[in-house]
């Protein structure tokens, strides 16, 4: 099976294959390289990185909750919802893992009955008014450090918005 004639041919084949890939490495070193091939060659497209000074960037003006909240969409809070719903519950006097959420637009904060709030939520004397909801379920571990809800926040102003108009309707 293996005599001289095929021994050689394999041999063969593999000097060839490392003969091209070499090859194959040269041509695409020479046509791609960008650096300069001597005193009379200039690479081209040469990009010279901005001054400090050059760029400027402006932050998007944020737009207030209010106004966002002003044109909330309930239906598509309801859909937001679903997050919510493995922890709280919409029917007063229900609590889960959270507290129930039923009238929690404008009630005092951390008084579902039945419930224990952590030091950081029972500590606030203050509503849960939109604005306050919207600034915990934005991140509630920056709200109130020490709270004991496990989530890592909504991000998208109009989510929240949406999401407190639907809690509104409960």
């Amino acid at each position: 099976m293996l005599d001289t004639m095929t021994i050689t041919k394999v041999g063969a084949a593999l000097c060839a294959s490392l003969l091209v890939l070499l090859l194959g490495g040269w041509v695409a070193e020479e046509l791609y390289n960008v650096d300069s091939h001597g005193d009379d060659h200039v690479a081209a497209y040469v990009i010279s990185p901005p001054e400090a000074g050059d760029v400027v960037v402006e932050a998007e003006p944020e737009i207030p909750f209010a106004d966002v909240y002003a044109v909330a969409d309930a239906g598509a809070g309801e859909r937001l919802w679903r997050q919510c719903a493995a922890c709280h519950a919409l029917n007063a006097g229900q609590n889960g893992v959270g507290p129930y959420l039923a009238g929690l637009v404008d009630r005092p904060i951390a008084s579902a009955d039945g419930f224990d709030y952590s030091d950081a939520l029972a500590g606030i004397d203050d509503v849960w008014s939109p604005e306050n909801i919207s600034n915990f379920i934005a991140g509630p571990r920056d709200w109130a450090p020490g709270t004991a809800m496990n989530y890592n926040g909504m991000d998208d102003i109009e989510d929240r918005a949406n999401l407190i108009a639907y809690l509104a309707t409960q």
